[in-house]
């Protein structure tokens, strides 16, 4: 029994005492209240996210739904460590769910999902480090779900699989080389049989052929490749053969006989290549080398085999007329049908010029000669030597007449078919004449003709167009944007006549804030509509239906864009669309550049009615749709919110479900907020950034800041970070999470000023933070990479404000900088400074006073912050010297600067093991200056080259 303590009390006149029961149940809340107070402390408390939580963090690798609508597979995986797929059935949200699955495949009847399995890492990485060779290795399996059974099977050692595109039933893998056993009796056997064909890339794998519905199996052995008919009616697949009941060559396996026909039959070492199906599934092409030498020329032949041939028939070509001499049939063009079959596409290359084999290493001489006047300069050529030895261009037979027309020519190399190969009409497109201006304009002007078969002659219809150019769906219009006009333009194959289409109209279809000191880039198309009757542009915010003929005025479909700034975009829901149908409802994103809510609408092409469906403070994306239903399947993301899976039906977007939930654990860390701050630039100019504060956030409290930038980012106010190891960045999501403030402000830019534009825009919103009051202006620190980088290099030669700084990727001398090459794509340098992001505007020797003002190294002196670079010798966009030239400055000046170099790594450290460490020396660099931690042994003693991957230093 409870006891309580008995006082005598006396009691005021007008006080009424307390029945003794209530004063029972008074102190029974008492009791309760403590010991769920009690039960509350107990319970695990928020903590800072720091980098150990970064492996186990989930990300949402694939999502899609099955093409009847009735379930979502999407797959959970951590960052580092072993996932799985989940299988949820949207109507009674039964899930089911496989580990380790990828490369995920729904079939077109909804009735299967077909996966690899790969083994447990934890076990491979074992295996790896027992020294176990590749062979040796577990290999991956092939998974086989179930929607009805709610089941799924396994087949161990796949290789690979495929599934018809638009067919359901039918399943087709290839089993991996096996391990071979070796003889344990060690003794001789002088009667040994001939030795075993192996399976392996030249040789082929057993190919296996699986009935989903019955489970009925076909196999056949040392398959090279394979390709199912867009529709399921059969399987085409070469084969090196077995010596025995399959003999070498190619087959055609009809899915409703479950029968195989021989279409070629040859030896087994030739080789096969460019295995192609048309789309009623009644003809096949495919490449054949006969010659069984070992000549460095491959001389490849052109088979044709269609419904009712007994067997494929040679397609001659070369030894047609129109053929070009010194040519040949390319092994690096899979033929391809048009969409009705009549007629057939290949690819030709001139005969390659080849190494002479007789001599010795010694004897060939491997000069690079740099003319001036070559098209592109030496390291470009280089970079494209793999894919410039295997270019082709494109031809075209005539199945009907076996008619033969070379269409590419090295002129004019890129030709593009038109109405899916259906039409007469194909466009060229040519750069040829103005690639020597690529080193300095970066992209240059393009030549278009219109090709037309049978007979495949050609007429230029427009020269020198800056600008993308593409043929409408049906091939009746060319149309392209020109950069200095800033309008769309079309030419009409059968009129020959060319009309600007948005040249009159009081809109701008360029981008609006671009600053370089280029042409502005347009904001892009919606498409066509259906029989090439509209074409629907984009300005800054709305669609314009534009008529190519130019006989009708252009319309402003969605109108309200503009005055309420809000920025309609279509979204494309079917991924084989090739026209937009005006009598159904489009579905429009939507995003408002004022407040950051971003959600969607629909309109009617028949009556112009534009419908608000769903407007957020959320970022919606990833919009998917049902291949047969209404069904849709899109993400929603915030600061504090995960990009999460959600579903709705039809394009209304009421009764929204969420179906994932990847990541629970966050309700256990701090996570903090983040909104939109506003001022203007030290030249007067209005601007916005993104001001992220701890959770608990005290505005009488002062935090330590860190600033980030690059360009633009007040548009991501609902961005979701992950905690994950960025790969050049500070995770902004970890930093608020252990209590600092974020500022990342946008920068707008004068021509030939950069680094006077950052500092302007940046500094006056850092002040314009500290005069709130809540920022420690002892302890701010700054971070940028590659622009954002030099941006950071910049800043703190002109000012002492910040505490700390990491920069990563600079560059610091734009003088030296200007004549370098991005090792990457081996283009020159100068088109950054003369026209692109570095916003110089001119050349070195018109403005060279602008490349000393804006080069960080000319004022290395005036630097007092304390500065962490990171610059890795593999670096191909950014030369690494230039963080050299940096670090050297500031180690003759006896500045304090530390310099990571990630060896191997480009621009950024790519491996996760790198990004790891990376991130924790940042985060200790900027702990130590900014919240007064000790400093580590790394920045205090340095990792002298003989410690190098031994000891970190942490």
């Amino acid at each position: 029994p409870l006891i309580l303590p008995i006082h005598i009390l006396t009691y005021p006149p007008h006080f009424k005492p307390l029945n003794p029961m209530r004063i029972i149940f008074l102190y029974l809340l008492i009791f309760l209240g403590t010991a769920s107070f009690a039960q509350k402390a107990a319970s695990p408390a928020k903590k800072a996210l720091d980098h150990t939580v970064y492996d186990s963090w989930k990300e949402i690798t694939y999502d899609e739904l099955t093409p009847d609508g009735s379930h979502a597979a999407f797959t959970v995986n951590p960052q580092d460590g072993d996932g799985k797929v989940v299988f949820l059935n949207l109507k009674t949200h039964a899930q089911d769910s496989v580990h380790r699955a990828e490369n995920i495949t729904l079939t077109y009847d909804s009735k299967y999902a077909i996966f690899k399995i790969k083994p447990q890492q934890n076990r491979v990485k074992d295996l790896r480090r027992q020294k176990k060779k590749k062979e040796e290795l577990p290999k991956d399996s092939l998974g086989i779900y179930s929607f009805q059974a709610r089941k799924a099977g396994k087949v161990a050692n796949v290789k690979s699989y495929r599934v018809p595109e638009k067919s359901g039933g039918w399943l087709a893998y290839q089993l991996d080389a096996r391990k071979e056993e070796k003889d344990k009796t060690g003794s001789p056997d002088t009667n040994k049989p001939k030795k075993a064909k192996k399976n392996n890339d030249d040789n082929g794998y057993t190919l296996v052929v699986r009935n989903l519905a019955n489970g009925h199996e076909a196999s056949f052995a040392f398959v090279t490749d394979y390709q199912f008919a867009k529709y399921g009616q059969g399987l085409l697949f070469s084969t090196t053969g077995n010596d025995s009941t399959l003999h070498p060559g190619v087959y055609w396996y009809n899915l409703e006989t479950e029968t195989p026909k021989a279409l070629y039959e040859g030896h087994s070492k030739f080789k096969y290549k460019g295995l192609s199906i048309n789309e009623g599934g009644d003809q096949s092409a495919f490449l054949v080398d006969a010659d069984t030498t070992k000549a460095l020329i491959h001389h490849y032949r052109l088979y044709h085999w269609k419904k009712g041939d007994a067997t494929s028939r040679l397609l001659n070509v070369e030894a047609d007329a129109h053929f070009p001499k010194g040519w040949l049939v390319s092994e690096n063009h899979t033929p391809l049908f048009s969409k009705n079959g009549d007629r057939l596409f290949l690819g030709t290359a001139p005969i390659p010029v080849v190494q002479d084999t007789t001599l010795l290493p010694e004897e060939i001489v491997k000069v690079e000669v740099w003319n001036t006047e070559d098209p592109y300069i030496y390291p470009m050529q280089n970079v494209q030597l793999e894919s410039e030895k295997k270019r082709s261009y494109l031809a075209a037979i005539d199945l009907g007449t076996g008619g033969f027309a070379q269409l590419g020519t090295e002129d004019i190399p890129t030709v593009v078919t038109g109405d899916e190969g259906n039409a007469k009409v194909l466009l060229g497109k040519t750069n040829v004449p103005y690639r020597k201006a690529i080193t300095w304009e970066g992209n240059v002007a393009q030549d278009l003709y219109v090709f037309h078969l049978p007979e495949g002659t050609k007429k230029k219809v427009a020269t020198a167009v800056k600008g993308q150019a593409d043929l409408s769906p049906k091939a009746n219009y060319v149309y392209w944007y020109s950069d200095p006009d800033t309008a769309w333009f079309s030419y009409s194959v059968k009129t020959e006549k060319t009309a600007n289409l948005t040249g009159g109209l009081d809109v701008t279809f360029a981008d609006e804030l671009d600053d370089h000191p280029d042409y502005p880039g347009q904001y892009g198309a919606a498409g066509w509509t259906a029989q090439d009757e509209l074409f629907i542009a984009y300005d800054r915010y709305d669609l314009w239906a534009l008529d190519p003929e130019n006989k009708k005025a252009p319309v402003n479909l969605t109108k309200i864009g503009r005055q309420q700034k809000v920025v309609f975009r279509y979204v494309k829901l079917d991924p084989e669309e090739r026209s937009i149908d005006p009598g159904k409802d489009l579905l429009l994103s939507a995003f408002d550049e004022t407040t950051k809510a971003s959600g969607y609408y629909t309109l009617s092409l028949k009556n112009g009615k534009l419908t608000k469906r769903i407007m957020e403070d959320y970022r919606f994306e990833d919009v998917k749709k049902a291949r047969q239903a209404d069904q849709l399947l899109f993400t929603r993301q915030s600061f504090r919110e995960f990009p999460d899976l959600w579903t709705t039906s039809g394009l209304r977007f009421s009764g929204t479900q969420k179906i994932s939930d990847a990541n629970p654990q966050m309700k256990n860390y701090f996570w903090g907020n983040v909104e939109l701050v506003k001022w203007n630039s030290l030249d007067n100019i209005p601007l916005e950034g993104l001001l992220y504060k701890p959770e608990g956030f005290d505005p009488n409290k002062k935090y330590p800041m860190i600033v980030y930038f690059y360009e633009r980012n007040s548009d991501n106010l609902h961005d979701y970070t992950p905690p994950t190891p960025l790969r050049s960045t500070i995770n902004r999501t970890t930093y608020v999470s252990d209590g600092y403030l974020v500022f990342v402000p946008d920068i707008v830019y004068k021509i030939g000023f950069p680094g006077e534009s950052a500092f302007n825009c940046i500094m006056s919103g850092v002040n314009s933070l500290i005069d709130k009051g809540f920022v420690d202006e002892k302890n701010i620190g700054v971070q940028g990479h590659s622009w954002g980088g030099y941006q950071t290099a910049y800043l703190v030669t002109r000012t002492n404000l910040f505490k700390a700084a990491e920069a990563g990727a600079i560059v610091s001398n734009m003088t030296s900088a200007y004549g370098g090459i991005r090792w990457g794509s081996g283009m020159s340098r100068m088109f950054q400074y003369e026209r692109t992001q570095s916003r110089i505007g001119g050349t070195l020797w018109e403005k060279p006073l602008l490349y000393i003002e804006n080069s960080p190294l000319f004022f290395a002196d005036k630097i007092e912050t304390p500065l962490l670079l990171l610059h890795n010798d593999a670096d191909t966009a950014v030369p690494w010297y230039q963080g050299i030239e940096m670090y050297m400055a500031l180690r003759r000046l006896g500045k304090p600067a530390w310099m990571l170099n990630y060896n191997g790594e480009p621009h950024w450290p790519v491996k996760r093991e790198n990004r790891m460490d990376f991130q924790v020396r940042m985060k200790q660099f900027f702990d130590h200056y900014l919240k007064g931690a000790q400093e580590p042994t790394w920045m205090k003693d340095g990792i002298p080259a003989i410690e190098k991957g031994i000891k970190t230093g942490y």
